[in-house]
């Protein structure tokens, strides 16, 4: 009985002494700034990529998410332009990124039978354009890990030797649909955009964030230089709107020096544009209001906030039918 109790207080020193000594080497290689795989499970990326056949070319990657800051889904509708028939690169976990219950898979089911299911993704894909590759990066806002995500995608970035990045959204605003759509842009540096583009708006302007803002944000203090293009939806416009597509897509090809497909984008907005006329015209509240709206564009009038507020609050309380805007101006 003595040799067993011997045999275990020994035993038990030297674990002592053991576990003890490889917390003193964890120690003193987190001092000299050496990491130890034993002290943190290795994480797993949010991507998944698949290597490019061919070297890219001065890739810059563009960015669009549908939800927030896409209006009329006017910036997913352009990124989906510029992504039309191009390969998919990487692919991310929608398991961790979205919430299902919030935004569910399409169920399919046909002749009383569970056919398929559509999840929402998020995917990044190569498109060549006038001898650069433009990486599209598109799909639903994801719900979750968006600080993670940025971090994925930085160092997505550096692998893919992205030289750029430029982020796509629309935002509804008061303006009319009779004027050209107006494109506010952003940029992390002087520099990075044309003289004429319209830089906005000045002064701080505080909004809930995006999911794509704070990618953008992660990659431009990762180094990357970053820049958006935001078109101005009219408000009363529900979607889609292809004129805004067009104006996102005509500042992006400018800024890249690169010519976007347009596809039937005009043809589509041109037929819009005649039906939200009719609309306006067999409407005397709604005539008054879009006339209004015009005239602060022609005379580059710059009404405050609380101003635009009332007027569409009036606009709304003020019509007939109880508030609704006009059918097709939803």
């Amino acid at each position: 009985m003595t040799r067993i109790k011997t045999m275990y207080t020994t035993y038990r020193c030297d674990a002592y002494h053991v576990s003890h000594g490889l917390a003193r080497n964890r120690s003193r290689r987190r001092r000299r700034g050496v990491a130890d795989e034993r002290d943190y499970p290795r994480r797993v990326p949010l991507y998944t990529l698949a290597e490019p056949a061919d070297p890219l070319l001065e890739p810059v990657l563009v960015a669009a998410f549908d939800g927030w800051i896409d209006a009329a889904g006017a910036s997913t509708a352009a990124a989906e332009r510029v992504a039309d028939g191009a390969d998919l690169i990487a692919g991310f976990d929608g398991d961790v990124l979205f919430d299902f219950r919030s935004r569910r898979p399409v169920l399919d089911v046909v002749d009383g039978r569970l056919e398929h299911l559509t999840w929402p993704e998020l995917t990044l894909r190569r498109s060549h354009h006038d001898r650069r590759d433009l990486l599209v990066l598109t799909g639903a806002e994801p719900d979750f890990r968006w600080q993670e995500l940025g971090r994925d995608l930085v160092d997505l970035s550096k692998r893919l030797g992205v030289t750029q990045w430029v982020s796509l959204g629309s935002i509804p605003t008061a303006v009319p649909h009779t004027r050209p759509v107006p494109v506010l842009a952003t940029a992390s540096a002087e520099g990075l955009l044309a003289d004429d583009e319209q830089v906005g708006p000045a002064g701080l302007l505080r909004v809930p964030s995006a999911a794509l803002s704070t990618l953008e944000m992660a990659a431009a203090d990762a180094g990357i230089p970053a820049v958006g293009f935001y078109a101005q939806v009219p408000h009363y416009v529900g979607g889609p709107y292809a004129a805004a597509s067009i104006a996102i897509l005509e500042h992006l090809g400018r800024h890249l020096g690169v010519d976007p497909p347009l596809g039937d984008l005009p043809d589509d907005a041109m037929a819009q544009r005649e039906r939200l006329d009719q609309i306006v015209q067999a409407d005397d509240d709604s005539r008054t209001y879009v006339e209004r709206l015009e005239s602060v564009v022609d005379n580059q009038e710059v009404p405050t906030g609380d101003e635009l507020v009332g007027e569409i609050e009036r606009f709304l309380q003020e019509r007939g039918d109880g508030g609704s805007t006009p059918p097709g101006m939803r």
